[in-house]
């Protein structure tokens, strides 16, 4: 009896062990701020967005992925921008060429800046694509959705970032 309870509650320990991962550092803190220029020559500047919540979405035009968000991303920011929804694009391409002849053919209608390494970096690094953040209206990542997410359930916490109400 005695050995049998031991083994189940370090079997619920190793589980616990195993599948625990370290807390994300930027969760709940301040979103590192960025001013940019779009690639429209309109200024990017993130503090500016306070008040908002901002869906921050690093991509890039070779990723599949990235490329099936953009629509969905375009219909929310459509949908919810009366609400205080901003959506900013990050483009991880190297040069802004491809980028802009993807919006050609794909057009969205919120902005998009290139990123670079720096502000992969400030974002806890870029590997792997995409990589979504959810800021909420005092300025603080709420969330990090890293690659494939369910459009579902991002769309969930969106709602719910949107409902919250700020108090000073």
């Amino acid at each position: 009896m005695h050995t049998r309870r031991f083994f189940a509650v370090s079997l619920l320990i190793a589980s616990m062990i195993a599948g625990a991962q370290p807390a994300d550092p930027l969760l709940h803190k301040p979103a590192p701020s960025f001013v940019r220029e779009d690639l429209n020559k309109q200024r990017i500047d993130l503090a500016a967005y306070r008040g908002k919540v901002v869906l921050l979405n690093f991509w890039a035009t070779w990723c599949a992925p990235c490329q099936i968000e953009m629509p969905r991303f375009a219909d929310w920011q459509t949908r919810y921008g009366a609400d205080g929804l901003q959506i900013i694009g990050v483009s991880m391409d190297d040069d802004a060429a491809p980028v802009t002849a993807l919006l050609r053919k794909r057009p969205v209608n919120y902005p998009i800046v290139m990123g670079d390494e720096q502000i992969g970096t400030e974002y806890g690094g870029i590997l792997g694509l995409p990589l979504t953040f959810l800021i909420d209206r005092r300025g603080n990542i709420t969330a990090r959705y890293k690659g494939e997410t369910n459009l579902d359930s991002l769309e969930h916490d969106l709602q719910r970032l949107l409902r919250e109400q700020v108090t000073p």
